[in-house]
């Protein structure tokens, strides 16, 4: 049974994005924890390799901010990604308070994996046509204004 509104009662807007909820909850989610596990990290870890920056790094706290959790949950999080060899953390060479997380060769090429991974689309976009497809990017683009 269904969770999602009918779409009697539904805007177009809302309908659209309820089916996109749902797309996500049935297939986004699920792939999420999968491919993190096939990668051997914690859907944090893969969250935190997502959010580094290859070529800058990030502060730790904005990292937390990024993560929207506290930095001490960060530190758990960079020690696991450190002790893996995949993140280094720097001092930060106009603020020596501030510890810099940077990624390391291992980090960026399992970052670009879990990337690569992750925009593979799930099956019910996969089976629309090219023309089909070609319309909801194009849709989309506009929704985001890119």
């Amino acid at each position: 049974m269904s969770t999602r509104p009918t779409s009697a009662r539904l805007s177009p807007a809302a309908e659209a994005w309820s089916l996109m909820t749902e797309l996500h909850q049935s297939y986004g989610k699920p792939r999420w924890f999968a491919v993190s596990a096939e990668l051997d990290l914690s859907p944090p870890q893969a969250m935190a390799l997502l959010r580094l920056d290859p070529d800058e790094g990030m502060p730790m706290r904005r990292l937390a901010g990024a993560l929207h959790c506290d930095t001490s949950n960060v530190t758990g999080i960079v020690d696991r990604l450190e002790d893996r060899a995949l993140v280094e953390r720097r001092t930060d060479p106009h603020d020596r308070r501030v510890k810099r997380l940077v990624l390391t060769e291992e980090g960026a090429e399992l970052r670009r994996l879990l990337l690569e991974r992750l925009s593979e689309p799930p099956e019910p976009l996969r089976r629309l046509s090219a023309d089909d497809q070609r319309a909801l990017r194009d849709l989309m683009r506009r929704a985001l204004r890119r």
